[in-house]
């Protein structure tokens, strides 16, 4: 994936946010340590294209356990963050008609390419590259701090249901 960013995020205000977070809770699940973004800053449904942001903060719930003194974000958790903002599109907009939610398909050509810390202010950029209603959705990412390129890939959304049948493990 190239290192020029997908959309030019520069051109917009993010101290002033399209949808702030309590906008985001109106349509995306996680809660509490999960939540992963602060804010959309620009939705566009013809490209299928969103840029958000998460500002991270140094009270973050993997900061006393993920590298103890050198607060280094995890890369799942960057993964969750752009995996958020896709979910986001995807209910919001209800590309995929069906499915109470977006869940991760999966991830290729993800590299991280630089660390963000607390304190920086990640922003991250999505556009869903095919959309098969029903069935799936794909979505290429990134993500930028202080206008460096600090991570980018692509993932799959599947629609998952809220009454799906759960599998019970059989004794032997």
């Amino acid at each position: 994936m190239a290192a020029d960013p997908i959309f030019d995020y520069k051109k917009f205000n993010f101290d002033k946010p399209m949808f702030s977070i309590d906008d985001i809770r109106k349509v995306n699940p996680q809660r509490h340590e999960m939540e992963q973004l602060t804010g959309v800053v620009w939705v566009d449904q013809t490209q299928h294209g969103l840029i958000g942001f998460k500002d991270v903060t140094h009270d973050e719930f993997w900061i006393q356990g993920h590298m103890p003194g050198f607060p280094l974000m995890p890369g799942v958790i960057l993964c969750e963050a752009a995996a958020q903002l896709a979910g986001f599109y995807a209910r919001k907009y209800n590309i995929l008609q069906g499915g109470d939610y977006l869940g991760f398909g999966g991830m290729d050509t993800v590299r991280f390419r630089m660390p963000v810390y607390p304190g920086s202010r990640l922003i991250i950029l999505a556009r869903a590259t095919r959309v098969m209603p029903r069935i799936l959705s794909k979505f290429e990412f990134q993500g930028f701090v202080d206008d460096k390129l600090v991570f980018d890939g692509e993932m799959i959304g599947v629609p998952i249901s809220r009454n799906h049948p759960t599998p019970v493990a059989k004794a032997e």
